[in-house]
């Protein structure tokens, strides 16, 4: 029991630190990865390298690149809305997300929907149709990493 113990141990952050990958469309090639998430840093590609590092997460505040430091906060998130900056002010929302729709601004009109998160696929406006699959996400992402990805 005790080695059992110990193997689990030593192999469960092999199984822990499997990477996210988003890749375009409906395609799960190597060769179409956009953007590959490690549970803290988004990068270009099919990368890991430090180099590649295009933003950080913490949970609250997207970052500038491989930065945590106040000045380089790109994006707030508070669970539902994403702000601009680190402000929490109702004119600077960029985007709504209501568990399965990303909104323009503040909005939860249908009208302005311009995603659709269903499964594994973000789809185009309020879609579920194959042909508007704009990007399959093969494991975990932040909402507020899925939005810095299609807004950009």
């Amino acid at each position: 029991m005790k080695r059992c113990i110990i193997l689990l141990l030593t192999f469960l952050p092999i199984f822990v630190m499997a990477n996210t990958h988003i890749y375009h469309g409906t395609s799960t090639y190597s060769s179409d990865i956009l953007y590959t998430w490690d549970g803290k840093h988004l990068y270009k590609g099919n990368s890991t390298y430090r180099s590649d590092i295009l933003c950080t997460y913490d949970g609250k505040y997207v970052y500038q690149g491989n930065s945590t430091y106040r000045s380089d906060i790109l994006y707030h998130w508070d669970g539902k809305y994403l702000y601009r900056g680190s402000s929490s002010y109702r004119s600077d929302i960029l985007n709504h997300f209501d568990g399965q729709h990303i909104y323009q601004g503040s909005s939860s009109y249908r009208s302005d929907i311009l995603y659709t998160i269903s499964g594994k696929y973000v789809y185009q406006g309020n879609s579920s149709y194959r042909s508007d699959i704009v990007y399959t996400i093969d494991g975990l992402l932040p909402i507020p990493i899925l939005l810095l990805v299609i807004l950009n």
